[in-house]
Parts: C-alpha cells; sequence; structure tokens
C-alpha cells in the first residue's frame, strides 16, 4: 500500500521536480530558441506544474518541454511546419497512451536489437543536429572528448564517466585548443 513520505519527498521529488524544470524544460526552451521560437518560460513552466498536478492525480508523468521531442518537432527546418508536427507528435502520444497496453506488449516482445535500432533511426536528425551546433563553435575537440569518454561510461576511481568526461574535455582543450580559452575571455 502506497504511505506518504517526507524522506522519499526529499529523496525523490526535489530532483524530479529540478531536473524537469532546470534540464527539460531548460533543454526543450534552447531547441525553440534555436528554431526562431519565442518561448514564454514562465507560462510553459506553470502550464507544465499545473498539467503535471492533474497527471500526477491519475499517475501518470509530468509534463514537460523536453528537448528531443522538440528537436524532433523542429528537425524539419521549415519553421512554419513546426505547429503541424507538434499537433502530428501530439495526436501520436494520445494514440500510444490510448493503446499503451497494446503497445507496450508489442515492444516487451520484440527483439531488443529491432527495438535499438528503431530508436536509432528515431534520433538520427536530432543526433546530427545536435553533433552539428556542439561542435561548430569553439573548443570543438574537447567537446568531442568529453562527449567520447562520457559516452564509454566506464567509472575511474568510483566516480562516474561525466566527471572524467569534463576533466579530459577541458584536458585536451587547454593542451591544444588554448586559442579558445583566450577567446571566450
Amino acid at each position: 500500500m502506497p504511505a506518504f513520505s517526507v524522506g522519499a519527498m526529499i529523496e525523490l521529488v526535489v530532483p524530479l521536480a529540478i531536473m524537469v524544470l532546470v534540464v527539460q524544460n531548460g533543454q526543450g526552451a534552447a531547441v525553440l530558441k534555436a528554431a526562431g521560437h519565442d518561448t514564454p518560460i514562465n507560462a510553459c513552466a506553470a502550464a507544465c506544474g499545473i498539467v503535471s498536478l492533474a497527471a500526477g492525480a491519475v499517475g501518470t508523468v509530468s509534463t514537460c518541454l523536453t528537448g528531443p521531442s522538440n528537436a524532433i518537432i523542429t528537425s524539419s527546418g521549415a519553421r512554419e511546419s513546426h505547429y503541424a508536427s507538434a499537433v502530428m507528435v501530439g495526436i501520436i502520444a494520445l494514440a500510444v497512451g490510448l493503446f499503451s497496453p497494446l503497445v507496450t506488449r508489442a515492444l516487451i516482445g520484440a527483439p531488443p536489437a529491432f527495438l535499438a535500432t528503431l530508436a536509432g533511426l528515431a534520433m538520427l536528425r536530432v543526433l546530427q543536429t545536435a553533433f552539428i551546433t556542439a561542435f561548430s563553435g569553439r573548443f570543438q575537440l574537447g567537446g568531442l572528448v568529453t562527449f567520447l569518454v562520457t559516452v564509454a561510461a566506464i567509472p575511474v576511481l568510483n566516480i562516474g564517466a561525466a566527471f572524467w568526461g569534463l576533466v579530459l574535455g577541458v584536458a585536451v582543450s587547454w593542451l591544444i585548443e588554448r586559442r579558445d580559452f583566450t577567446a571566450a575571455a
């Protein structure tokens, strides 16, 4: 039987709220801004919070401006078609939600390699745009090293790969891309 716990609220709700408000909404707003849309951040955060309260009452997940979803919606490039893309994503989300037991059974029964391939194909355009954006400015090699070390996910001295990715990325940039540090100042 579920029970209310202050400890669980502090341990789970606070980090999740920070993740949704800062990370997810931040990514989503950044993607929309890069696509040329002015996003009213406060209004979006308030709307997501209100809808999340209603969604939580029926046991579903919170709502937010996710970066990957917005990247898919805006990946066509034509700003005029983003609205139609957003409506289609919403319709697809509603359909998957309505038929979620069937979709879940189909996905559970599918071979893992098929699911990995499907996910990879769905994210190709998003990854292309992300790589072009991430590696087109300063600190290109340092950014690449950071990405590769982090993706390797090999902890060293019980410290996660994300930390070592940042350390090695900055070190490589400091050694090889010194001009970028002076340009940043």
